[in-house]
């Protein structure tokens, strides 16, 4: 393989340059999925991939595929990306560092003339942080074959605005590399450059409902009441404990009071639950002992409901790829880990029908979601160089 070299500075002026579509005043981005501001970020990346003589695809759920030729045409490309999407309280690098590093690597190779024997692509797939449309990573999901079309056309967001109509499997790939900030303090603790990710652990969303009985504050004794936030409230302590129980994660991300009032007693609560842990017979005793709960003596006066609606088993990345993602890491002679993910990605998705690895570098105190998230320019171009090496050597082998 030639002596390919990424451009730090340009990696980092395309990474400042793309915040600006959702900026917000914290210095952070919130650009959720489909909004104005995605549209004008994918206009933007479309014009930067046909700039670099690339065919920029779209299919009918926005996942864009710019494809770059290589020299053998019957070959399945190998891609690299990420998503543009971000949280509502969003940063400038979570998922845009891999869409915008797999950028800086096809301009890298245009300015050098090389092509790769494999075709290239690069992908941002549509609504991975599933924070407008639930469940999570859902455009690669259905590229997968993981959610049907009807199951897509349901997804609504809270003003009540569809997801549209999902095609499956449009573009085929024959591998993928996603580039990320690791979102967690492992590297950063290590003092590690790059994470050299072998997996992800296996997550699970619920939504919960717990109703009680709507009542006057000034006229119902304590005693008599059958209130729904109180009892929400133990189930938010009990995820709590069955979590440090089993070594897993639980997180209540959403609450509400249907019909809210303060001088009324609430009647009905929806909450969320999130868990995570790497081992699916972890999850499945999480899983059993809360609905154990639920259906327990506490819940006799406000009886409470769960219902799963994602299961993301834990994933194992392809041999091939981590490999060429740790000797992509050694050639620049980068300190690296192996490390297992705690967030799901689009990665999780492919690797069911593609081999798939991920590269990981720190972000500072392993925040994200949040607009103080921070990168380094440092580690950000080390990242895209690991992530080059790794494309045109997998991209390269017979």
């Amino acid at each position: 393989m030639p002596n390919l070299k990424i451009d730090a500075d340009r990696l980092w002026d395309t990474l400042m340059e793309t915040a600006r579509f959702g900026g917000t005043p914290e210095g952070g981005v919130r650009r959720l999925t489909l909004s104005e501001e995605d549209r004008q970020v994918r206009d933007w990346l479309r014009d930067a991939c046909e700039a670099l003589g690339c065919t920029v695809t779209v299919d009918e759920l926005g996942n864009m595929f710019a494809y770059r030729a290589g020299s053998d045409p019957e070959a399945l490309p190998v891609a690299m990306g990420s998503h543009l999407d971000t949280q509502p309280t969003g940063g400038k690098f979570d998922g845009v560092l891999g869409v915008l590093a797999g950028l800086e690597v096809l301009r890298t190779l245009d300015e050098a003339g090389y092509v790769t024997r494999r075709p290239l692509m690069l992908v941002n797939w549509t609504n991975e942080e599933g924070s407008r449309f639930s469940p999570a990573m859902m455009a690669s999901g259905a590229h997968a074959g993981v959610f049907t079309p009807d199951y897509i056309n349901a997804r609504t967001d809270a003003g009540g605005v569809s997801f549209g109509d999902a095609p499956i499997g449009s573009v085929k790939l024959g591998a993928m590399f996603e580039l990320h900030i690791e979102q967690g303090p492992v590297l950063e603790a290590a003092d590690d450059t790059i994470g050299i990710v072998t997996g992800v652990q296996g997550m699970r969303w619920y939504d919960l409902v717990v109703e009680g009985r709507a009542a006057h504050s000034g006229t119902t004794p304590m005693a008599l009441r059958r209130d729904a936030l109180c009892a929400a409230a133990h189930v938010i302590l009990e995820a709590r404990r069955l979590a440090l129980e089993h070594g897993a994660l639980a997180t209540v991300g959403e609450i509400g009071v249907v019909e809210a009032s303060r001088n009324v007693v609430p009647g009905e609560v929806r909450l969320t639950l999130d868990v995570r842990h790497p081992d699916s017979a972890v999850l499945d005793r999480v899983e059993t002992a809360m609905a154990d709960f639920l259906s327990g003596p506490m819940f006799r006066d406000t009886p409470a409901r769960m219902t799963r609606i994602w299961d993301s088993p834990p994933v194992s990345f392809d041999a091939a790829c981590i490999a060429a993602v740790a000797a992509g890491a050694a050639a620049e002679g980068f300190s690296a880990r192996e490390i297992v993910s705690g967030a799901g990605h689009d990665a999780v998705y492919t690797a069911r029908v593609m081999p798939t690895s991920m590269i990981f570098v720190p972000c500072k105190d392993g925040l994200s979601h949040n607009p103080a998230e921070s990168a380094t320019p440092e580690h950000c171009a080390a990242g895209a160089q690991t992530l080059l090496n790794a494309v045109v050597a997998y991209a390269d082998r017979e």
